[in-house]
């Protein structure tokens, strides 16, 4: 999805990054959108949304619900495979824009509309992170909900009506130029200015770079579980997609290059959060 700020351990109300945004957690900037069609269609049941096309449906097979969500594959069982020396071609060639330029330092966020409660915040978080975003192709990803609540903590410190210099709006510092590429990749309307619909499309982009690093490095093996982590950080599919929702995934992997964490202080601190933010209380 495209790809979408201040790094650092964020304390309650302060803004610290945007997703899929370069060069450091200071930047924001607004992408630009694909109008290719979405070949796989993500489970996304929530009313008004538009009708997926003839082909969108095929591919999908059956019409996806919250209540009988697909069987997952079974998963390999013991440690995860290391990840490839040299990426394999990616399975996606609808990617995401390229992260925006670096916002001034100078600039200060500015904030629009009503801050959401803590408790609507976490019931968003929630209900995206339970979702199955790749029903057909990959129905085994699944997001942790701790790893959606620490990077909406890091990213905004669950501020939703917030919006950053670069261009980072709401609970997960979406880009809009992200926002647009997801709606037209999955055949969506989630509005980027909706704190429910953000934190969707937050976790979306989470999942969509789950396949794509998954498909490239490890074998598609999706499991995002912090037990599989070594201490050399390109060791494990978590901190890769950490390391691409906040410089992006080109910065991250590349066909025929290793896998690359360009921004480790930002990866230690969202996995840092996972297990020791406040959030996670609420």
């Amino acid at each position: 999805m495209s790809a979408a700020g201040l790094a650092g351990l964020l304390l309650a109300g302060t803004l610290v990054g945007c997703a899929d945004r370069g060069d450091s957690p200071a930047d924001l900037g607004a992408p630009v959108a694909i109008t290719d069609a979405p070949t796989d269609v993500p489970l996304d049941e929530v009313t008004g949304e538009p009708t997926p096309s003839a082909s969108a449906v095929a591919s999908m097979g059956v019409a996806p619900s919250r209540t009988a969500s697909p069987k997952p594959t079974k998963k390999p069982t013991g440690s995860a495979p290391k990840p490839r020396a040299v990426a394999k071609p990616p399975s996606e060639t609808k990617v995401p824009p390229p992260p925006p330029k670096p916002a001034p330092t100078s600039c200060k966020p500015s904030y629009k509309g009503t801050q959401a409660s803590r408790s609507a915040v976490k019931a968003a978080l929630t209900d995206a992170a339970g979702r199955t975003y790749w029903p057909t192709s990959a129905p085994d990803i699944k997001i942790p909900l701790d790893l959606v609540k620490a990077t909406a903590w890091q990213e905004s410190g669950w501020q939703s009506n917030i919006y950053a210099c670069d261009g980072g709006v709401g609970l997960m510092q979406v880009m809009s130029g992200t926002a647009t590429w997801m709606n037209q990749r999955f055949e969506q309307s989630y509005d980027i200015d909706d704190y429910r619909d953000n934190a969707y499309l937050g976790a979306n982009y989470l999942a969509w770079l789950t396949k794509y690093i998954g498909d490239m490095y490890f074998e598609s093996d999706f499991r995002l579980d912090a037990a599989l982590c070594t201490a050399e950080l390109n060791s494990c599919l978590l901190n890769a997609v950490i390391a691409a929702y906040n410089y992006g995934h080109a910065a991250v992997a590349q066909e025929g290059e290793p896998l690359t964490i360009p921004n480790p202080s930002y990866v230690r601190n969202v996995r840092a959060l996972m297990t020791e933010c406040v959030c996670l209380t609420y």
